[in-house]
């Protein structure tokens, strides 16, 4: 495998395990591609090669997760225009991390340390610091993803993972929940409506959607493999449709468009799972794929 010259491998399979994990500090810190024993876990990049970090296997979300309305971040009685980033849409969308290159601080075989240091700007008003750890551990893939607000004053603050795992054929989707936010055609959430979760084949499943009260575990199995992704967030969004080869399973730590929800007086803003971080404090979450290759062994 040829690979691009910003790339950086963790192979753990000298050592006895596994894993090859491909990742892109310079786009994104995005993981390009991930392979168990030689099997795609999360979704290949393109023959041509990766043109950015929204075409990855995953990225992270930082410092908010899905979409703020009209790209106009509403906060403590102020409005700031921000950047429309996924143009044809009129919303910012995932934060700003996966549009910038971060720092390797230390890697290894099996563990690799990146940062990215934000300075105030039109895509986001507040400085914060962000690390990722990626750490091969046996038949588990680790993740965590830290945010410390750097601002002189109080700042919203939300993290997540866009991870894409393969939807192999017979592909089975299971996760509980308490609740789904629904959709309407401009991609925002519009209501909360009860909801067990999601016990159902892959392969017709059309869904863009954020969850809440999940359990912190989702299982996606097929013949081949079964992955489970366990999270302690709060907020879990699924996004697939039919004519999709892969499905995302997006732990994130508060609902989509919370600022503006909460703006609107719809609920309280910890009730969406919105932080607010005074200058020097910190949000760090963890997130993990597991992989086995029958049920409840490891592979």
């Amino acid at each position: 495998m040829t690979l691009p010259p910003a790339a950086l491998v963790l192979d753990n399979t000298a050592t006895g395990g596994g894993w090859r994990c491909e990742l892109r500090p310079d786009l994104g810190g995005c993981i390009a591609g991930l392979w168990w024993r030689g099997e795609p876990v999360l979704r290949q990049p393109p023959p041509e090669g990766l043109s950015g970090a929204r075409q990855s296997a995953s990225y992270p979300l930082v410092p908010f997760s899905n979409r703020i309305e009209r790209a106009v971040l509403h906060w403590q009685g102020t409005d700031h225009p921000l950047v429309q980033n996924n143009a044809p849409e009129p919303h910012a969308i995932h934060g700003v991390g996966w549009q910038r290159p971060w720092s390797v601080l230390e890697h290894s075989a099996d563990h690799a340390l990146l940062s990215f240091e934000h300075a105030a700007d039109a895509h986001w008003p507040f400085a914060f610091d962000a690390s990722q750890t990626v750490r091969l551990h046996g038949n588990t893939l680790e993740l965590v993803l830290g945010l410390t607000n750097q601002a002189d004053h109080p700042a919203p603050a939300g993290l997540g993972w866009h991870p894409w795992f393969i939807k192999r054929p017979q592909a089975h989707l299971a996760f509980e929940a308490t609740a789904r936010w629904e959709m309407g055609d401009d991609k925002l959430p519009t209501h909360r409506t009860p909801s067990t979760g999601l016990h159902a084949a892959a392969a017709a499943l059309d869904l863009d959607h954020c969850f809440e009260g999940w359990r912190g575990l989702v299982t996606l199995r097929d013949p081949r493999l079964t992955v489970r992704v366990r999270s302690s967030t709060p907020y879990l969004v699924v996004c697939t449709q039919p004519s999709r080869d892969a499905v995302a399973i997006e732990p994130v730590s508060h609902v989509n468009n919370a600022l503006a929800l909460q703006q609107a007086g719809g609920r309280p803003a910890a009730e969406l799972g919105l932080r607010t971080l005074a200058p020097g404090e910190s949000l760090v979450l963890q997130m993990s794929i597991e992989v086995s290759t029958d049920e409840g062994s490891p592979a």
